[in-house]
């Protein structure tokens, strides 16, 4: 190898570190330490609590106001929230998510009060795109049919997936593996791809059936 060669060489293994380096402070960003330590006081100050770890840009979403966690909201470790741009991402109090839960907001994702996410469930408001096929699917951006909302005291079992637009009524219980397409009424039991009704959740003494 020439002397020419060698600096070429050593140039672009430099250019490829900074690379890396770049991608590494992007993608562990939560990791940091100092990053870490502010994540642990945002929600210390929302009296809810987080086990490490956690993915996605929580940080600067809490910072900029486009993420809402309620008092007494626990996040297992490994969940995983992405909220670019302005999306936001509102969820309420006393909210369980277990491991693996991701979060993933074009516009609006709310998760309403005393919720719990099993293990490995998927709400998003938007898909991605597929339809050009000349364009990378990974390059093709999201689509949205509108924000997606859960409403209090649901139990979606494990591995759910939500869809854009959908809206799940309060008390509702979604069975695991389901994958929720259209919305569901308030106090509906409902299972399978896509989730249908199969059952009610008891009401409480007064309600009227069409309440909500």
């Amino acid at each position: 190898m020439t002397a020419q060669e060698g600096r070429r060489a050593r140039g672009e293994l430099a250019r490829q570190a900074r690379l890396w380096a770049a991608r590494w402070r992007w993608y562990e960003r939560s990791s940091l330490p100092w990053n870490r330590a502010r994540l642990h006081w945002h929600f210390m100050r929302r009296e809810a609590f987080l086990r490490w770890p956690v993915h996605g840009n929580v940080l600067e979403a809490l910072e900029e106001g486009r993420l809402t966690i309620g008092p007494h909201t626990l996040f297992e470790p490994g969940v995983w929230i992405t909220a670019p741009g302005e999306a936001r991402v509102r969820i309420g109090e006393g909210v369980f998510l277990n491991l693996g839960v991701m979060i993933a907001s074009e516009g609006l994702v709310e998760i309403g009060d005393h919720c719990m996410l099993a293990n490995g469930c998927f709400v998003s408001d938007a898909s991605h795109r597929y339809e050009d096929p000349e364009t990378p699917v990974p390059w093709q951006g999201f689509q949205s049919k509108g924000p997606t909302r859960i409403g209090d005291n649901c139990w979606l079992g494990a591995h759910v997936v939500v869809t854009s637009g959908v809206s799940i009524g309060k008390r509702c219980v979604i069975g695991a593996n389901s994958v929720v397409t259209k919305d569901i009424e308030p106090y509906t039991i409902a299972a399978g791809v896509p989730a249908r009704p199969i059952g009610q959740v008891p009401r409480p003494a007064g309600e009227a059936a069409d309440g909500v």
